[in-house]
């Protein structure tokens, strides 16, 4: 065993040298030091097991020296027994605090207690060395992500809190961006979660490439993964990594033999300019993202002050959502449709409404919230049962071919039980599925997803019609009519004339319609709102027909009383 004896006194040194010689345990290499600094040298130098070192030191004292010794990872192997004249248990406890294992008072010294004193600090340095290795590996489980080995949303808030504090000092900005990974759903979904993980480890490596050496980079949870930029000069700094990064997303990413394609969305905020603190810097980093998601993703958005508007709003219309469905007390209108031979009402499409109160909402506000909380799902359930049950009562009293039209988001195609759930609705009400309409928008078939394509034959092969919505309104694709199972095409509002007498508008509009009548679908004229635009959708014998000018969404019972007049 080699050992270090640092002592200024060669009395005590050779005393102590003595005790080791005399020990039956005689196997002791000794080297000596009579100051600090040449004991610290001869540490750097060679390798010792134990360090006898001396309390009252000239110039630096013993205590300074453990601590220089402990600072050092490559000096703090060693176990140290310190040796004083003093028998101050006040000094031997700031000993230990300081990272010695021992201290013995040089009156106590002999072969057998200095033996000892030996080997109970070499196995409590052992020990101590082993729980300091458990406390990092528990250290670095809590502040690492396991999937990605990124530091997780712990070490993340500690980190930022550290940046702000030196922002301040050095009067340098801290960026962030918040990065969430678009449809992620959809790859753990169509490949599995194996897939999923992969990706998310890909994308972690692929990232790291378009960063600084200093720049942070966590994992928030999921698909969430957080930026931090430190001592930031200028907006365009943050705009140059968020672009490499979004450059790079270009490429797709190979998993699983399958190549997929992968975009991201970004929001970016600075501290101070946008924040004053953490927590809201994050926020309206947070804020940037969702609006670059709702702009159509694969982008970056920085932080403005009126989003902050608009995500209260959102966050409001959320909030009140959620209590509406609790209460059931949403509102449904329906808008008549009539037959163009003959202007009678033979259906009606349903149309949900906020209910009637202070602060109200249109569809347009509340329907994209509802879609990206995935609300829609309980949303739609709730229109379909409404709807339903007075679609049952109009068929035993008026007609029993009277339809109904329901909207379906996209999001509700995803669903691999939305044709169980409808089919056990209209078993529940006693109503055949060739009354009821679904209708879908183009934008849900944008992507060609194969669990819509099966979603909407499986809805077609119960007997269900399916409408394509909003036809003409700047997505159209003659490939939709002929992937998907249609049956009614609806003519958008923007195919009609506002003008009276302007041809080109009425020619295409007469294009499209006699295309669709060769086809053999059923045609629906949306928004007609004006004389001119219904003579001109009877002259092209459009089947069906819909609008203001013939009738507005209205409540049940108006509905009821138009219907009671019509067959009076």
């Amino acid at each position: 065993m080699r050992i270090l004896i640092v002592d200024d006194d060669e009395i005590d040194s050779a005393l102590v040298k003595r005790a080791l010689s005399t020990s039956l345990q005689n196997s002791y290499e000794v080297k000596e030091a009579d100051s600090v600094a040449k004991g610290l040298a001869l540490i750097e130098a060679e390798t010792f097991d134990v360090i006898l070192l001396d309390y009252h030191m000239p110039e630096v004292n013993g205590i300074e020296m453990i601590i220089d010794i402990r600072s050092r990872p490559n000096l703090g192997n060693t176990a140290i027994i310190v040796i004083s004249a003093a028998q101050d248990s006040s000094i031997a406890l700031n000993c230990i605090e300081a990272g010695a294992q021992d201290f013995i008072p040089k009156i106590d010294i002999s072969h057998v207690k200095l033996h000892q004193a030996i080997i109970h600090s070499k196995k409590r340095f052992e020990m101590e060395q082993q729980m300091h290795e458990s406390y990092l590996a528990l250290k670095n489980m809590a502040e690492t992500d396991q999937l990605t080995g990124l530091h997780n949303r712990y070490y993340f808030d500690e980190t930022l809190k550290f940046m702000i504090a030196n922002s301040d000092r050095s009067k340098l900005s801290v960026g962030m961006l918040a990065l969430d990974l678009d449809d992620f759903k959809h790859v753990n979904d169509s490949l599995g979660h194996h897939a999923g993980d992969q990706l998310l480890v890909d994308l972690v490596g692929r990232v790291k490439e378009c960063l600084r050496i200093n720049d942070g980079f966590a994992r928030l949870g999921g698909d969430e993964f957080a930026i931090t930029l430190a001592n930031v000069h200028s907006v365009e700094e943050v705009n140059m990594i968020a672009n490499r990064i979004l450059t790079s997303f270009q490429k797709p990413f190979l998993i699983d033999g399958h190549r997929i394609k992968c975009t991201i969305s970004m929001g970016a905020a600075l501290y101070p300019n946008d924040a004053d603190s953490r927590v809201q810097l994050v926020k309206c980093a947070d804020i940037a993202m969702y609006r670059a998601k709702q702009n159509g993703k694969n982008a970056l958005r920085f932080y403005e002050s009126h989003y902050q508007n608009e995500f209260n709003r959102r966050f409001l219309i959320q909030s009140e959502m959620s209590e509406i469905l609790r209460k059931s007390s949403f509102r449904l209108f329906y808008q008549p449709v009539f037959c163009a031979d003959n202007d009678q009402i033979t259906g009606v499409e349903a149309l949900i409404r906020w209910p009637e109160s202070p602060k109200s909402y249109t569809p347009d506000e509340f329907i994209p919230v509802a879609e990206e909380t995935r609300l829609i799902h309980d949303l739609g359930q709730w229109v379909l049962t409404t709807a339903l049950t007075d679609l049952a009562s109009w068929q035993r009293r008026f007609a029993d071919d009277f339809s109904m039209a329901i909207n379906i988001s996209a999001l509700q195609l995803q669903d691999p039980q939305l044709t169980k759930k409808i089919k056990d609705e209209t078993t529940r009400h006693g109503v055949l599925p060739s009354t009821i309409i679904l209708e879908i928008t183009e934008t849900a078939l944008l992507e060609d997803d194969e669990v819509t394509r099966e979603t909407l034959h499986s809805l077609s092969s119960q007997g269900f019609q399916i409408a394509l919505d909003d036809f003409g309104m700047g997505f159209s694709s003659i490939a939709h009519l002929n992937n998907f199972p249609i049956d009614i095409v609806k003519l958008d509002k923007s195919l009609q004339n506002k003008e009276p007498n302007v041809n080109k508008k009425k020619s295409l509009l007469e294009a499209v319609t006699i295309m669709l009548k060769l086809l053999d679908f059923i045609v629906v004229a949306e928004g007609i709102e004006t004389e001119s635009q219904l003579l001109v959708c009877h002259e092209l014998k459009i089947d069906k027909i819909q609008g203001y000018l013939l009738g507005k969404p209205m409540p049940a019972h108006m509905l009821e009383e138009k219907l009671l007049a019509q067959s009076a």
